[in-house]
């Protein structure tokens, strides 16, 4: 079994609110060295495979389902599950 890690964000040309409302309350909590912030998620997939099966199937995942492809990008990082 393999863990992959997919890390899904805003493309940089897309206004991200939740991102300019935390970096507003970080500066207000006094983190005033807070210049930018950008909210994505982490979506955690165990598979069974080859690396290259593994790396072919979760691109297919995530541009048929996983991610929106109009206003988001993505990278992932295949590993081992660990104790398995």
């Amino acid at each position: 079994m393999t863990k992959v890690n997919v890390y899904v964000t805003l493309r940089e040309s897309v206004v991200d609110p939740q991102g300019i409302a935390a970096q507003e309350a970080l500066q207000t909590l006094g983190f005033n060295e807070v210049e930018s912030v950008r909210i994505g998620r982490l979506i955690e997939l165990e598979l069974a495979g080859t690396d290259n099966e593994i790396e072919a199937r979760v691109k297919e995942m995530c541009e048929k389902l996983l991610v929106n492809k109009v206003i988001e990008d993505y990278s992932f990082e295949i590993g081992e599950v660990a104790g398995k």
